[in-house]
């Protein structure tokens, strides 16, 4: 890879926030799915959670395109499940629902380690997130309509927290806060796609790179690439 690409990826890796994420509760249109992932790499996103409707959309949530190349998706089977993995990450689960005890979602602290449900198009949030999430948000609207589009809602609040951290530095870091072996993942991966693929298809660890982002290996690895 170049040097310019990989100075751009490292400038974006210190900029991820791990302890902010969505996760989407049977979301089954890939629009709105891409349109998502778009929005949390924009906001610094590292990782979107997801309870996929069917299988056919898990399949395709992760299919390689745009957005998808930067932004992981971790797959769980029940809202519970996934909440429980993000609250043991210690983080603030909120769910977008209309309810008397719900906050407008410009009130949330989400310099806060965060994670926000959005429910998916046909029935929202259902009663098993909103029974597991710690605090209901929504998004004030003074028209007939009282929902957004879930693509639109995710963007709102994510570019707030975006706002927010920003004004806290939390997106100026010398180093990044993810751990080193997703560092140098991210950076193979992204940097030498088509070696990536060959190392992963052996099952061979990615080597070292440089300062300068070019691959560090052994004469042994690179004969292990090329053998057919």
């Amino acid at each position: 890879m170049n040097l310019e690409r990989y100075n751009r990826i490292q400038q974006v890796l210190k900029a991820r926030q791990p302890d902010l994420t969505v996760l989407l509760e049977q979301v089954h249109k890939p629009n709105n799915v891409s349109a998502v992932i778009r929005t949390a790499d924009a906001a610094g996103v590292h990782k979107v959670h997801a309870v996929w409707p069917d299988e056919k959309m898990r399949t395709l949530s992760h299919t390689s395109a745009g957005a998808r190349n930067w932004v992981e998706v971790d797959t769980h089977d029940t809202v519970a499940d996934a909440v429980r993995a993000l609250k043991s990450q210690g983080m603030q689960v909120l769910a977008t629902n209309l309810s008397e005890n719900a906050v407008d979602f410009r009130d949330i602290d989400y310099t806060k380690p965060t994670a926000i449900i959005l429910g998916g198009e046909k029935h929202g949030i259902t009663q098993d997130a909103l029974t597991e999430a710690d605090q209901d948000i929504i998004i004030p609207m003074v028209g007939m309509v009282q929902s957004l589009n879930v693509s639109v809602a995710s963007a709102l609040i994510l570019f707030e927290a975006q706002r927010q951290r920003q004004n806290a530095g939390m997106y100026d870091r010398e180093v990044s806060a993810l751990p080193e072996d997703t560092i140098h993942r991210i950076l193979f991966e992204r940097g030498h796609p088509v070696l990536a693929k060959v190392a992963k298809k052996k099952r061979l660890p990615y080597p070292p790179l440089d300062d300068q982002g070019q691959i560090v290996a052994t004469e042994e690895w690179w004969q292990e690439m090329q053998k057919k």
